[in-house]
């Protein structure tokens, strides 16, 4: 080690000190960053998250007035004072970290396509009102669409006036049923369908006088819309759909949502939908709550429900209307699945939600919905009811000129509908039954009609959908409200997405699962796309991130390993949806299996081939796409496209059976308890032998578990509609409940505030 060298020696070697020792700056001087062991603690503390910081905040401000309210019972009672509940229950138990909620100052809202659900926390059933608007306009619904069930009017029989591929359809399943009863050793007629489309085709209808028919139906008197003393401005629910269809002035109804997710097919404009959306809450909390000042809305707070496969456009909007429109103080979200087994009372479940026009399936554990396991398939109870009354048209239903688009046919077919339809083979024979039809400005007509099958075959459409008129459910889809990207990378879409309704799209279009393996990287490069909401777990089928890798492919797991050599065949990929490879092994179960990989130690990885076996083996023209065309036809984006041109629809047995398999991940424990905790909820449910019908077909998908396979209803014979209600006000009512969104938290950080105070992953 070299000591100190002297001055002289300095000055002999020409290195001696010449300035003066001043600074030659006044900037200070940065000590640099020790790159063996540095780190940095920031957004790592939950004091510099705004939100958390506030949390914590208001539970110190809350200790303090607690000690001050302590203190002062202290003093005015000389010091005798029982200790609180909460001293003497030791420092185990948790303190709330809110304070205390009155269940009357809080207001839940559940919407749904149909039917919206609106109450306070501490009401024992919601308010129901129809989500439908009616406006002043030129022409109504029924004058401007084609009539439902749609039909050729203009057609000589009744293959072509319903099609013949759904003529064929239908009379496949009527046959299909027949062999079914008999099997089941149920009575079936020959000449059942004779007996009820003769009787149909020759029944007149009987005129009953208004003073001799006591159910009259109240119509909306829209005089009162044009009184300067009426807050009217808008007819709602049940008003609007009293409307008469010939009314002077003309109404048009508007549905803010249809299908699960907002209507854009309806509306020319994006402002006007969000006006609807707004005024249809805002006359709720006005006409049915009797909340009818708008300065008492700042005392409330809210409880909204959401899609568990919800839009972020469509959150973040409710979200701003909550507090920038409705003033609330402090505003909730919860999922339907996890808001249906807080209603039921249930730890983990498979919840089957059927609504009117889309049916919800997820996997709830331990309160959380389990991401991947989330499929909302585009039909529902009103899909039922349309093709019940298509399957009644082509039996020579009496009443020909029934159009769903009329008000008082709409409401007619639902009550045929509810009160008819069935799923138990024990009540299928010829019925003979009437109904009334109540038009405005017209005499009663009595109908009599016979049925037989069609009351089965109807509600049959959930495992058979291919019934279902689905030709415009996917119309006017992103034509106002585009979907929601990353705040990072403006060309990723950052939409929930699950990889069982991923499975659910390709069974409808294989090429789906092919183009959505990869999510291309902007270097070019490509890696395995999380097809969960953020922060999923990746496959364990990834060899870029084993050490040992090197452009060569990893040896399967199989106790005889491949065998080696240069003569050795290059396999060919496997292409997703064909099942099997070339050779006839099974597909791998991994997703990233077949996925071209970015370079690995100097050599590219395609398909798990390295580049320098090409040389021994070239592989056959076309195999491999040029990486900057593939960049160009596979981003993000385009996947994103491509999946919203697929409608999901299938089977609900396979539907169930897909979201449980991706809920256990292999786990065959997890998927015995899932599939003997599944329960059914929602008004589509309601039809009769609903829960026995699923829990046979069920069993004969997986007949070695058949003894573990049990469909439930709610529990505490609840209501299958208002269960997810139930669930959001218990959900409510909890003391310790962090999800809470306040005023100042949105003004401050915008929608980014969901991302901390969300339940799930946002």
């Amino acid at each position: 080690m070299v000591g100190k060298v002297s001055e002289r020696v300095l000055l002999r070697e020409g290195l001696e000190r010449t300035d003066n020792g001043m600074k030659q700056t006044n900037w200070p001087d940065v000590a640099p960053i020790n790159q063996k062991n540095y780190y940095t603690d920031y957004m790592k503390r939950d004091d510099q998250i705004l939100s958390l910081r506030l949390q914590g905040e208001l539970n110190r401000d809350r200790l303090v007035q607690h000690a001050k309210d302590r203190d002062r019972a202290l003093n005015n009672n000389n010091g005798e004072v029982p200790l609180p509940l909460d001293d003497l229950q030791g420092d185990d138990v948790p303190a709330p970290t809110t304070s205390y909620l009155d269940p009357s100052k809080i207001i839940v809202i559940h919407p749904g396509s149909q039917n919206t659900r609106i109450g306070f926390a501490s009401d024992a059933l919601p308010r129901t009102i129809p989500t439908v608007l009616a406006t002043k306009y030129p022409q109504t619904e029924s004058e401007m669409h084609e009539a439902l069930p749609r039909r050729q009017f203009e057609a000589r029989t009744n293959d072509q006036q319903y099609g013949e591929e759904w003529s064929k359809k239908y009379q496949k399943m009527c046959n299909d049923l027949k062999v079914d009863m008999r099997a089941n050793k149920r009575k079936v007629l020959p000449n059942s369908k004779d007996l009820v489309v003769n009787f149909n085709r020759r029944t007149e209808p009987e005129k009953i006088s208004q003073h001799n028919d006591p159910l009259q139906i109240d119509w909306t008197d829209v005089k009162s819309i044009e009184d300067p003393s009426s807050t009217a401005s808008v007819f709602i629910g049940q008003q609007a759909l009293r409307i008469p269809d010939d009314s002077n002035p003309k109404f048009k109804l508007w549905w803010p949502l249809q299908h699960g997710w907002l209507n854009e097919d309806d509306y020319p404009t994006k402002a006007h939908l969000f006006n609807d959306l707004e005024t249809l809450l805002d006359r709720a909390l006005r006409w049915e709550l009797g909340l009818t000042r708008s300065t008492d809305w700042k005392q409330y707070s809210c409880v909204f429900v959401i899609p568990d496969l919800y839009d972020k456009k469509y959150v973040e909007q409710i979200l701003h209307l909550c507090v920038e429109w409705f003033e609330f103080s402090k505003i909730s979200f919860i999922q339907e699945s996890m808001a249906a087994t807080f209603g039921a009372g249930y730890t983990q479940a498979c919840v089957v939600d059927v609504g009117a026009q889309k049916t919800s399936i997820a996997c709830v554990e331990d309160g959380l919905t389990i991401e991947d396991s989330r499929i909302n398939l585009k039909y529902g109870g009103f899909d039922v009811t349309e093709t019940f009354i298509k399957m009644m048209l082509y039996d020579h239903f009496p009443y020909q000129e029934i159009n769903l688009r009329r008000r008082y046919d709409f409401l007619l077919a639902e009550e045929l509908k509810i009160k008819h339809c069935t799923l138990s083979q024990a009540n299928i024979s010829v019925q003979n039954t009437d109904f009334h039809l109540r038009a405005p400005n017209q005499p009663t007509h009595k109908y009599q009609f016979k049925y037989y099958d069609e009351v089965i075959l109807a509600p049959m459409g959930f495992y058979d959908p291919v019934i279902f008129d689905s030709s415009t459910k996917l119309r006017g889809r992103r034509k106002l409200v585009d979907r929601s990207y990353n705040a990072y990378d403006v060309d990723v879409p950052d939409d929930p997405a699950s990889a069982a309704q991923l499975a659910i799209l390709a069974l409808i279009q294989p090429s789906v699962t092919a183009t959505a393996t990869l999510s291309l990287l902007p270097s070019g490069g490509a890696a395995p796309l999380d097809m969960a909401t953020p922060s999923k777990e990746r496959s364990q089928f990834n060899f870029l991130t084993r050490p040992e890798a090197t452009g060569t492919p990893g040896t399967s797991n199989a106790p005889s390993p491949a065998p080696e050599g240069a003569n050795t065949p290059v396999p060919a990929p496997y292409i997703f949806g064909s099942g099997v490879r070339d050779n006839g092994s099974p597909a791998p179960s991994g997703r990233n299996g077949g996925t071209p990989a970015p370079a690995v130690g100097g050599a590219t990885v395609n398909n798990g081939i390295s580049s320098s076996s090409f040389s021994l083996n070239p592989p056959p023209p076309g195999m491999f796409i040029d990486p900057q065309q593939q960049q160009l036809q596979r981003t993000a984006k385009s996947l994103a496209i491509e999946r919203d041109a697929v409608l999901p629809v299938a089977p609900l047995d396979i539907a169930i059976m897909t979201s449980i398999q991706n809920a256990a991940k292999g786990d065959e424990k997890k998927v015995r308890e899932l599939l003997g905790s599944i329960m059914v909820v929602g008004g589509g449910a309601k039809i009769p032998h609903f829960a026995p019908y699923l829990e046979e077909k069920l069993k004969a998908r997986r007949p070695d578990l058949s003894e573990r396979i049990l469909v439930s209803r709610s529990a505490r014979e609840m209501d299958e509609q208002v269960v997810v209600w139930k669930g959001a006000s218990v959900f409510a009512k909890l003391p310790t409940n962090d999800s809470w969104i306040t005023n100042y938290e949105y003004k401050m950080l915008g929608s980014r505030v969901i991302y901390h105070k969300a339940l799930w992953q946002y």
